[in-house]
């Protein structure tokens, strides 16, 4: 098969790798309908370290089922399947309370522990299949509507990402929401507050087609100024800050600007992969009886919550990718992406 290799930093390249096969009796094999790039894959896109043999990249898709092994009982083939980002087994203590990215026996995509390659590829190896995946019936990718494939593809990562930020924040009805961040995952942190029913949502963000979708989600301010400034047109927008922040970028001005905005008993929830070791706990946080939460978000805890709404069309996050190319283009959507002429690449196989 085909698939989506990085080599160094800025180096991704299609080529040829061994077709998945069945290694458990609890895996499924996977047809790949729809992948695409992530914000979190530019950090490896950018990192300096280099891997000469190459390294296998991606972790959202949706597929079609093709082979399942022996003792996998919810699913047959020819299913149509959401994955999620996350590897999880649905019985142990974390799966049971949610938790599916603390899985005690599951793992992530591009993890050499569970043999896993990257979803950017035609096909894939899924561990732990009846806990992982989520079968969605009814639906045939030959001949789905394209906007309707797009949105059940967030539900692998962004759109459960989002939702996890507004949900972990503790966005109720009637709240005042910041979210730092214009790319897919703070755009669909919009959707998911105002579906909570935020009654204000500031978004800071400075790419005006990107703070356009925004408004569209449920944006009712944008605030393009990033820094002091920044904190400084926040601070006055809300008369003391936002109650609910939600850290969408994952770089410590970013999380700087969090703790600046927060109003006094309010929270914080991050789910930018933080690019950084240490953040401001000191007085500027503690003085404020902040509460932080967030983190790697559970996106299959929330994935049956959110389907209805995106099968009935109620909502589209599916919205947040504005281009669309074939596998074999995959190293010039990281480019585009890289280069923020494009907001979310997904990629055909």
């Amino acid at each position: 098969m085909r698939a989506t290799f990085i080599y160094a930093a800025g180096d991704i390249r299609v080529t040829d790798a061994p077709d998945p096969e069945i290694v458990e009796p609890t895996d499924a094999l996977v047809q790949v309908t729809r992948a695409c790039v992530c914000g979190s894959d530019l950090h490896q896109y950018h990192s300096p370290l280099e891997t000469p043999g190459g390294r296998s990249i991606g972790h959202e898709l949706i597929g079609v089922v093709t082979e399942v092994g022996a003792e996998v009982t919810t699913l047959t083939k020819g299913d149509f399947v959401i994955a999620p980002f996350a590897i999880s087994c649905g019985v142990c203590e974390f799966c049971r309370a949610g938790l599916q990215t603390a899985c005690a026996n599951g793992g992530f995509w591009n993890d050499a522990r569970l043999g896993t390659a990257g979803c950017q590829a035609e096909a894939a190896r899924v561990p732990l299949a009846d806990g992982t995946l989520v079968k969605v019936p009814g639906i045939d990718p030959a001949s789905a509507d394209e906007s309707l494939l797009a949105s059940l593809l967030t539900l692998s990562d962004v759109y459960g990402t989002g939702w996890h930020a507004a949900h972990t924040a503790g966005v109720v009805a009637g709240d005042t929401v910041a979210v730092i961040g214009d790319g897919a995952v703070g755009l669909l942190a919009v959707l998911s507050a105002k579906q909570l029913g935020a009654e204000r949502i500031i978004l800071m963000g400075r790419h005006e087609s990107r703070t356009d979708l925004g408004r569209e989600f449920g944006a009712t301010d944008v605030v393009a100024e990033r820094g002091r400034d920044g904190i400084d047109t926040v601070l006055e927008l809300t008369k003391g800050g936002a109650g609910k922040v939600l850290e969408a970028v994952g770089l410590l001005p970013a999380y700087e600007q969090a703790v600046g905005i927060v109003r006094p008993g309010g929270a914080i929830a991050r789910v930018g992969v933080p690019q950084y070791d240490n953040g401001p706990i000191g007085w500027s946080f503690f003085s404020k009886n902040t509460t932080l939460t967030g983190g790697p978000a559970p996106a299959r805890a929330y994935l049956e919550q959110l389907l209805p709404a995106v099968l009935d069309g109620t909502v589209n996050p599916g919205k947040v990718f504005d281009r669309t190319i074939s596998l074999e283009d995959t190293p010039q959507g990281y480019a585009a992406m890289d280069a923020r002429e494009a907001l979310k690449v997904m990629i055909r196989p």
